[in-house]
């Protein structure tokens, strides 16, 4: 049997425990380039922890998830945080957890709007890329470098989430 989750908007202090919105926020905006473009400056900041670390730009295209999906599994990065900017113009899914004893939570879900990127910190239980309706190209910025920097945990009784209502 599995546990339904609900999925609420994505906002900046429902997001705060688990990493950063990313987002035009007026209160960061700074013009710049003799006033022609507008910069909205330092959003989040990207960690990448460990010798021989560096932080790298990708891009991944997320195939669309079908519905109900069940979520079995979370995963973190222990040494680098990981950000997912839309570049489709669609909006996607976001589930993150807090951390139980080494193990995540209670998965949390939001809907992420075309205009909104999300940078987990690191060491944030997180799902993998949440596509929905169709592929989706995401600009990823992550750590590069020595070590592991992945951990799963697969949960014994998976959660459901139904079809999101973007």
């Amino acid at each position: 049997m599995s546990r339904v989750l609900s999925i609420r908007p994505l906002t900046k202090a429902a997001f705060a425990p688990f990493g950063d919105v990313l987002e035009a926020d007026p209160q960061t905006m700074r013009l710049i380039n003799g006033g022609t473009t507008e910069r909205f400056h330092a959003l989040a900041t990207a960690e990448a922890e460990g010798e021989g670390a560096s932080v790298i730009l990708n891009i991944f295209r997320g195939q669309a998830r079908s519905f109900p999906y069940a979520v079995d599994m979370m995963e973190r990065h222990p040494f680098g945080s990981q950000s997912f900017t839309p570049l489709s113009g669609r909006p996607f899914l976001v589930i993150v957890s807090t951390d139980e004893d080494g193990h995540p939570g209670e998965p949390q879900v939001f809907l992420a709007e075309a205009h909104q990127g999300v940078n987990y910190r690191r060491n944030v239980w997180h799902h993998p890329l949440m596509a929905i309706g169709e592929a989706s190209d995401f600009l990823v910025v992550d750590r590069a470098g020595p070590g592991n920097n992945l951990e799963e945990f697969f949960f014994d009784t998976p959660f459901t989430i139904t079809e999101p209502k973007p």
